[in-house]
Parts: structure tokens; C-alpha cells; sequence
């Protein structure tokens, strides 16, 4: 094992929640104060399992789908964002909702939108089932057709290969969506890019962090729940930029000690998700194991803000900024 003088951690700067997930997260606390309990979510609000339970022990019921809320109820749409339909059936059956669509996911829906009424085949690259891609696909199901990965570019079919878009889900690896975008323009020489990148300016940015750091780390750790796209591709990118190790949790608990073994340098980050009292959990976790000597690396500032969802500001009578 390395001596104590030697080790050292890592902490990534931008880490944690974006701005989308602050947003959707205040939503449901505020809506939970405003209204009191129970306020139904339709799916995770956000893809990490300690914001969820919070929110549950708070008075939040999570439910799969709008039947599951009772008629007249307050239900919040995720930060992922859903199909028109599921607008439709919501206000068919009288419930109040509230759109925590992250906006930048909603910028992807307009683009769909915009190109499928030109007529154009959208080429949306992203993961089969994750609840974005439902959502984004549900805006123009005829004229959407899914790509996962550089893989998937082969099984592409379209009417006229003239007339052809691409979008992507806004978590997604930044270097694999260029990877998938340069093949697909292989094959649709004409392919028409999005008017600007779908992929979210904090995926980006904690990507890039993580390239920045993965490079002098002998194991990187990731904060986030296995279902949250972003968190898991930092895994990725870690591992794909030097990292020797890199491994994915939800909580300090999850850390196996042998990990650790000739480890010098523990790089630490988190999902776009993540709130950051958990990422304090490992970095007191590796301090317990001489890993007390932190340094952060910060490769770009993030000063991004969302305004609250309408609905709220509507009641609460706040004047966006």
C-alpha cells in the first residue's frame, strides 16, 4: 500500500447538479410546500436514488404512468421530459401538472418537431427506453428512428437518404455522439445537423473535467445511480482517458476497500444528479483511509440558471429573471 504522504484525491470541478436537475428538484420541495402532500411524480424526477427517496420520506409519490394518479391531483412531469400523449391523457383526466422538462431537453422536442415538419427523417441517437428518448421520440413518432451508437449506424433505414436529420439525447458520451455522427454522415452525405449541440452543456462539462483528471488517477470514482445515462458514460469516459480503474456508487458505503490497493491518486466526481453531500461522503470515506489530501480541479465555471416551471411561478407569483 502507498504511504499516507504519498495519497491524494482529485475533486472534480463542475460536479453534481446542473441546472435542470436543481430546477426539477426545487420543483417538487416547493410544490410539497405550496400544496402539501402527496404531490405524484410521473417516473424519477431525476435518475439518482437518494433525491428520490428524500423526496418520498417529504411526501412525493413516485408513480410509472399518469393512470396511476388519482383524478384532480397534482402530478409533476421529470426533468427528462414526456410525449405529447402524455399531456393529453393528463389533462383528460383533469389532473394539475407541472412541467419540470429540463428546457434544454425541451429545445431537443422543438427540434423534432421543426424537422418532422419539413419532412425530414430524424436520426435521433440515443438509448433504447431511456425516458428522454421516449419522450423526444414521442413528439414526431413517424418520422423518428433511433440510433444507439456507432454500432447501431448500419441498421439505419430511411425514406430519402437527401433528406435526413440527426438529434441525440442530451446525456450522452460527447465523444461517442461525434463518433456516431461522423458514420452516419458516411452514409447521408447531406445529413442536417440540429441548429445547435443537443448535448447538455453540464454532460460536457463534467466529461471534460473528468478527461482532465482521469489522466493522473490510478481509480476514479463516480457518484451516481446506475440508471442515471450521464453518470454512467463518466464511468466511460474515465476509464477510456487513462484512469487504471473507475467505478460508479450511490453512496461512500459502496466503496470496496480493496479498490484502493497501490492506489496513489483517487479521482472523484458525480453525476449531473447528485447532490453533493454524497460526494462529501466518499471524500470523508478516503479521508478515514489516508486519503485526506484533496485537490480540485476545475476546468471550466458553470454559472447556468433555470427558471422555475411556469405552473409554480403562476401560483407563487414569481417573475422569471
Amino acid at each position: 500500500m502507498t504511504s499516507n504522504s504519498q495519497r491524494r484525491v482529485l475533486l472534480a470541478k463542475p460536479r453534481g447538479y446542473c441546472a435542470g436537475v436543481d430546477r426539477a428538484v426545487e420543483t417538487v420541495e416547493i410544490a410539497l410546500e405550496k400544496y402539501g402532500a402527496p404531490v405524484y411524480v410521473r417516473k424519477q424526477i431525476v435518475h439518482n436514488v437518494h433525491v428520490v427517496r428524500t423526496l418520498e420520506e417529504r411526501g412525493a409519490v413516485f408513480v410509472d404512468e399518469t393512470e396511476e394518479v388519482p383524478e384532480g391531483a397534482i402530478v409533476v412531469f421529470s426533468a427528462h421530459g414526456v410525449a405529447p400523449a402524455v399531456h393529453a391523457e393528463a389533462e383528460g383526466r383533469g389532473l394539475r401538472t407541472i412541467d419540470a422538462t429540463c428546457p434544454l431537453v425541451t429545445k431537443v422536442h422543438k427540434e423534432a418537431v421543426r424537422f418532422a415538419a419539413q419532412d425530414y427523417d430524424i436520426l435521433l441517437i440515443g438509448h433504447e427506453g431511456h425516458e428522454e428518448v421516449i419522450g423526444t421520440s414521442g413528439e414526431a413518432p413517424d418520422h423518428i428512428h433511433l440510433v444507439d451508437g456507432p454500432g447501431d449506424v448500419a441498421n439505419v433505414e430511411v425514406r430519402d437518404p437527401e433528406k435526413v436529420a440527426w438529434l441525440s439525447q442530451t446525456t450522452l458520451s460527447v465523444d461517442e455522439t461525434i463518433a456516431t455522427v461522423d458514420k452516419l454522415r458516411e452514409r447521408f452525405p447531406k445529413l442536417m445537423d440540429p441548429p445547435s449541440d443537443d448535448i447538455c452543456y453540464a454532460t460536457q462539462n463534467r466529461q471534460v473535467a473528468v478527461k482532465e483528471m482521469a489522466a493522473e488517477s490510478d481509480l476514479v470514482i463516480v457518484v451516481g445511480s446506475t440508471n442515471s445515462s450521464n453518470s454512467v458514460r463518466l464511468v466511460e469516459v474515465a476509464k477510456e482517458h487513462g484512469a487504471d480503474d473507475a467505478h460508479l456508487v450511490d453512496y461512500a458505503d459502496q466503496i470496496d476497500p480493496a479498490w484502493l490497493e497501490g492506489v496513489t491518486t483517487v479521482g472523484v466526481t458525480s453525476g449531473a444528479s447528485v447532490p453533493d453531500e454524497l460526494v462529501q461522503g466518499v471524500l470523508a470515506w478516503l479521508a478515514e483511509r489516508g486519503y485526506g489530501d484533496v485537490r480540485e480541479i476545475e476546468s471550466v465555471q458553470e454559472k447556468m440558471r433555470f427558471a422555475l416551471p411556469h405552473e409554480l411561478r403562476k401560483d407563487l407569483r414569481i417573475t422569471p429573471v
